[in-house]
């Protein structure tokens, strides 16, 4: 594209704009710190700006955060692009079109003529077609499972590779029997002989737990992380009553904080993220 009629910024118009720049930060002229960036430099940004649109999404409102946090991983997006176009790889406009050739392939229901029931049968069409894909790009072996990607924080990891079993037709058991699963793990949990065996039944438990909130249609991750934020919250109440008090925590035995820790109301309840 080529560059806007404004003299007063060095970039074009529209979705190219952040293309344009990463170009120029990359170019021989640019910025030393982002000339020197490879893909795997730039791994732990990548995933921290991916963090921060997520939690710009669990905070709501506030559309201009939400908007920054948004343009900063898009211009991840825009460095790797850059990165690999000057290695005779890829380019971004590649990149965009390949990923759209891919989603309208595995969309037919909206760009072509197929017919479906609802959202569960859209994913469970994804699911086949992905199968299908890895059978003609010559891994029949390979399993839904493994196109999770195994870097995700473990609950993320484990209750997309649980989806992804049950859109091919392996889910087992309901709601109420991932429940007694959940209470049962616990109980052998809590016997455990060794700490060998406490570490194999404690995962056992998560997974279990995983089940249940993929039966309930509950994020673990989301909620997890929400029960954090709960936790911290009503942490900094009770550390505030202590300071108020011109007391330590090692001056109250565990009994007397638990005490106090009951006497605070806990916080409101976060909104479920989406």
């Amino acid at each position: 594209m080529a560059m806007a009629e404004r003299p007063d910024r060095p970039y074009p118009d529209g979705v190219e704009a952040i293309f344009e720049v990463a170009r120029r930060l990359r170019a021989p002229d640019g910025c030393p710190w982002d000339r020197e960036q490879t893909h795997e430099s730039l791994r732990p940004y990548l995933l921290e700006e991916t963090y921060e649109v997520l939690e710009a999404i669990d905070r709501g409102v506030d559309d201009a955060k939400l908007r920054e946090e948004l343009g900063d991983l898009l211009l991840q997006v825009a460095m790797h692009s850059a990165i690999a176009e000057e290695q005779g790889r890829f380019n971004a406009a590649q990149v965009s079109e390949a990923a759209a050739a891919k989603i309208v392939a595995r969309h037919p229901h909206v760009f072509g003529d197929v017919q479906v029931a609802d959202a569960e049968e859209v994913l469970r069409n994804w699911e086949h077609r992905k199968v299908e894909e890895a059978a003609r790009q010559g891994r029949p072996e390979e399993t839904p499972l493994e196109r999770v990607p195994a870097a995700m924080p473990a609950l993320a990891w484990v209750h997309g590779m649980q989806k992804r079993a049950a859109r091919v037709g392996f889910d087992p058991g309901s709601a109420a029997e991932a429940a007694e699963a959940v209470a049962a793990h616990a109980r052998e949990a809590a016997v455990a002989p060794d700490q060998e065996e406490a570490f194999r039944r404690v995962g056992d438990l998560l997974l279990s737990a995983v089940t249940l909130a993929r039966k309930l249609r509950v994020s673990p991750e989301d909620a997890l992380r929400v029960a954090g934020q709960r936790f911290r919250d009503r942490f900094a109440l009770m550390h505030r009553e202590l300071l108020a008090r011109g007391v330590e925590y090692r001056d109250l035995d565990p009994a007397e904080l638990s005490a106090v820790w009951d006497r605070i109301e806990e916080p409101s309840p976060s909104p479920p993220p989406g």
